[in-house]
């Protein structure tokens, strides 16, 4: 099982871009499928963006499509969420989250849907505090 660990959090102004990194320990990160999730304070974990495990397929959150990028790469363990054109309810804490559908008795759920499900993840970073000021 993968650990991770945030990073790339920050204070921003409004229409600014930051790019958080999700980085996991373990060999065998290229079996997880990858999703970012937000918590703003007072408010429910949200989705944001997944990345499926083997053929690259991306999922975005209706608020965020156009300006937030998902990518990944294998050889440095590491998943990135590329955020630009911030604006103030962008403001949360970040976490990233990762689940091996080769564990999964469906794994052909996860990508109609369940991606944006935190249930359907079994591992969770500590999370990294994006701020976007107006």
């Amino acid at each position: 099982q993968v650990q991770l660990a945030e990073s790339g959090g920050g204070l921003v102004q409004a229409g600014g871009s930051l790019r958080l990194s999700c980085a996991a320990s373990g060999r065998t990160f290229s079996n997880y499928a990858m999703g970012w999730f937000r918590q703003a304070p007072g408010k429910e974990r949200e989705f944001v963006a997944a990345r499926g495990w083997s053929d690259g397929s991306t999922y975005y959150a209706d608020s965020v499509k156009g300006r937030f990028t998902i990518s990944r790469d294998n050889a440095k363990n590491t998943v990135y969420l590329q955020m630009n054109s911030l604006n103030p309810e962008d403001t949360a804490v970040y976490y990233c989250a990762a689940v091996n559908l080769l564990q999964k008795p469906n794994p052909s759920t996860y990508y109609s849907g369940s991606y944006a499900w935190g249930s359907e993840y079994d591992v969770w970073g500590q999370g990294t505090q994006v701020t976007v000021s107006s």
